[in-house]
């Protein structure tokens, strides 16, 4: 590591600046060296010769010096804003997570239940195979597919619990990266914020096909479909299961089995990422809400779902997730399962048992998972009372005649306001509303008492800032 001596002159008229090469870890004071303090960068050493007083620098330069400052997280980025801030009316609106009306984080009391089951039984925490827990890989596969599917069945899907959502997309892009070199990864138009990461990561190619529609506020399906038709034989296509993120716009049934006989037509594959199916945030229904995905795998299409427990459970920091892999037989589901262990191997090894034991003692008990449906309803109740009381306050409130229905329209956890960026900083520097910048919020993060605050800052941002 380069080390540089500055000896500075400070009592003489005469004094000057001179720069010395000292060997490494030594600073050269007449004929004698001091050791440097190799826990400090810095080291100033004062001597008295001659009558002058002699000051000495050595600087050490880092060999990270080439490591710039990431940019915050577009999401995550916006909590550590929010916690910054010290205004009494701030809202965070950022990520999606689950909160009382008091606004405060909310734990699932069947989730408490399922934690006093582990203790009760004295489960140990002995490492989970690669694959993860046996009873969480079964139980979460027949909630996506339904326990009579016959790809449960006939065992043509490769399950494996992976590092939540993320860590679930994670894994499935490797695969690809891996097993179809230069498939393209098609994305909506707009997608949740970390998808084009996960693909750059990865180093699998990515395009966008259009999505939202900014004249109705709405989904763009001609769009979508002409995009889908135009890419190249043997792309892969992620779609949201239901409750799409950011927009909370979802294709009609009917519309589904038109983006499915287009897959099938182009002899794309499809890739869903379900974070908020089994949520009821969306439908209110678990069948509803798993409709998409099992209407592609009726029509023997091999397909990839990634899951994700962060949101239905409340299993935010446990990480619990799975990739699912639709097979054409259940030899082929074996050999990509083998795959999908020897990827995740030498990434993380073995997954956590905390998340999957709660995951397999709710969804495998018929009585907790009873609790667990009248425990989601009552939550997504709340939000969408939310969704109901914002949107009066701003239709009664806005006196310009701008149709605010969308955000009935809209389901699941967000509401996607058509606010540009500037718009989207106005909410934040003025009104204290922590949001990302497509425009996106949480309603999960908005309180019955805050929305007609909340709309304040819309009515303002909206129309006064261009």
């Amino acid at each position: 590591m380069a080390s540089t001596m500055l000896s500075l002159a400070s009592v003489s008229p005469s004094a000057s600046l001179s720069t010395h090469e000292t060997p490494k870890g030594k600073v050269k004071l007449g004929s004698s060296f001091l050791s440097l303090n190799k826990e400090r960068n810095n080291l100033f050493a004062k001597t008295e010769s001659f009558g002058r007083i002699s000051m000495v620098a050595a600087v050490n330069v880092s060999k990270f010096e080439g490591v710039t400052m990431a940019p915050p997280d577009p999401i995550l980025g916006v909590s550590e804003a929010f916690k910054a801030s010290t205004n009494q009316s701030k809202l965070n609106l950022g990520v999606g997570a689950y909160r009382t009306e008091e606004l405060q984080p909310y734990v699932l009391d069947v989730v408490k239940k399922a934690e006093n089951l582990m203790i009760e039984r004295g489960e140990n925490k002995e490492y989970l195979p690669i694959e993860g827990l046996a009873a969480f890989n079964k139980v979460t596969a027949e909630l996506l597919f339904g326990a009579d599917n016959p790809v449960i069945k006939q065992q043509k899907v490769a399950t494996v619990q992976g590092l939540s959502g993320t860590g679930s997309l994670r894994l499935a892009a490797a695969l690809i990266e891996r097993y179809f070199p230069g498939a393209k990864v098609l994305i909506s138009s707009p997608t949740w914020g970390n998808h084009k990461n996960i693909f750059n990561d990865s180093r699998v190619p990515w395009s966008e096909y259009r999505y939202y529609d900014p004249k109705t506020v709405g989904l763009d399906f001609e769009g979508m479909i002409s995009d889908i038709k135009a890419a190249p034989e043997g792309s892969f296509v992620l779609l949201h299961g239901c409750a799409h993120n950011p927009t909370g716009i979802d294709p009609t049934p009917d519309q589904w089995e038109k983006i499915a006989d287009v897959i099938q037509e182009k002899n794309h594959i499809p890739f869903f990422d379900v974070a908020y199916q089994v949520h009821r945030f969306a439908s209110g229904s678990l069948d509803t809400d798993a409709a998409s995905v099992r209407l592609f795998a009726a029509r023997g299409l091999e397909l990839l779902v990634a899951q994700s427990y962060s949101k239905n459970l409340g299993l935010y920091a446990e990480r619990i997730g799975a990739i699912n892999v639709v097979c054409t037989s259940s030899d082929t589901a074996t050999r990509v399962k083998s795959q999908l262990k020897r990827i995740a191997r030498p990434m993380y090894s073995n997954p956590p048992v905390h998340g999957a034991r709660i995951v397999a003692n709710v969804v495998g008990d018929p009585t907790l998972f009873g609790e667990w449906k009248a425990e989601m309803e009552m939550m997504a109740g709340r939000i969408k009372n939310v969704r109901q009381k914002l949107y009066d306050n701003l239709t009664a409130k806005d006196k310009s005649g701008k149709d605010w229905s969308f955000i009935l329209k809209q389901i699941g956890m967000f509401s996607f306001t058509g606010l540009n960026k500037a718009q989207t900083e106005n909410m934040t520097n003025k009104w204290h509303v922590y949001m990302t910048k497509d425009g996106r919020i949480s309603l999960a993060g908005l309180s019955l008492a805050k929305c007609e605050y909340l709309s304040d800052a819309i009515i303002d941002s909206y129309h006064n800032v261009s």
